[in-house]
């Protein structure tokens, strides 16, 4: 079918120009960004594999039980004698940078959510676009405007984890009892003050929950990111599928499954023990 409507065009001809005319402030945000994801690589490596399997059995003990201790033991020597420690560490590294810096924008525009209609109006379908719109267009200008490499994954990362923490953020300080509010304000307590010493800590276990999902879909973009040589165990998986190497394909497969089982329990269980 011919096509009538040709909106690709202008959203290409918009790309073309922000790369034309913005070269500039695209090196400096790639120059910061991958400094952000080789320092946090530099610290994982440079520790060595079996302090970091202790300090993560123990955050898993003192947070989740001795069950989950005992599974993040196993599961990391696991990874380790696989041979996949390094993508591990490297995927790790790209899951943490890009969950920081999702979570510094998408907490302000939840709380901004939560006070402003207008705003709400505003970014909520934004938020619906950037949840329905396949994981794979982000990959798009984020090469654009990066070139290939970690950099780009970790942009395409924060798009598509970053709205879970918006709407959580926005749906826990609606959900904080309005007489709770209505006592602080007659106690004198300022905007700010009614923000951080009430609405927010009422709101944690909710906002605790939008971080939780924020990682978890961050970890759904580590093999689409391997595409565009982010390195890590989805470059591992894609080496798998491109070679048809079944045994390599679901090694790296699992090791991103524990990796998944470890940080969903242990961040499950913050917003756990702030709702208790």
């Amino acid at each position: 079918m011919e096509k009538i409507i040709d909106i690709g065009k202008y959203v290409e001809s918009a790309v073309n120009w922000l790369t034309e005319n913005f070269g500039g402030f695209f090196d400096f945000i790639r120059m910061i960004g991958n400094g952000l994801i080789e320092g946090a690589e530099s610290v994982l490596m440079f520790t060595p594999f079996y302090v970091l399997i202790f300090l993560l059995a123990l955050l898993a003990f003192f947070k989740v039980g001795k069950g989950m201790a005992v599974f993040t033991v196993i599961g990391l020597v696991f990874i380790y004698l696989l041979g996949f420690w390094v993508e591990t560490m490297e995927t790790l590294a790209l899951i943490v940078t890009s969950t920081f810096v999702a979570l510094v924008i998408a907490i302000p525009l939840g709380i901004l959510m939560s006070k402003s209609l207008l705003a709400e109006k505003i970014i909520r379908p934004i938020l619906d676009f950037m949840q329905t719109m396949p994981a794979f267009v982000y990959l798009i200008p984020a090469v654009l405007f990066f070139s290939i490499g970690k950099l780009p994954g970790a942009f395409a990362t924060i798009i598509f984890a970053m709205p879970p923490a918006v709407r959580l953020t926005s749906l826990g300080i609606k959900q904080v009892p309005s007489d709770v509010v209505e006592a602080a304000r007659a106690f004198g307590a300022t905007g700010t003050q009614l923000l951080f010493k009430v609405e927010l800590p009422l709101a944690l276990k909710t906002i605790l929950t939008g971080v939780n999902q924020t990682i978890m879909m961050a970890l759904s973009m580590v093999v689409i990111a391997g595409m565009i040589a982010a390195g890590g165990l989805g470059e591992k998986v894609l080496e798998g599928i491109n070679n048809l190497n079944i045994g390599l394909g679901f090694e790296s497969g699992l090791s991103v499954v524990i990796l998944a089982i470890i940080l969903d329990r242990i961040t499950q269980a913050f917003g756990k023990q702030e709702h208790e």
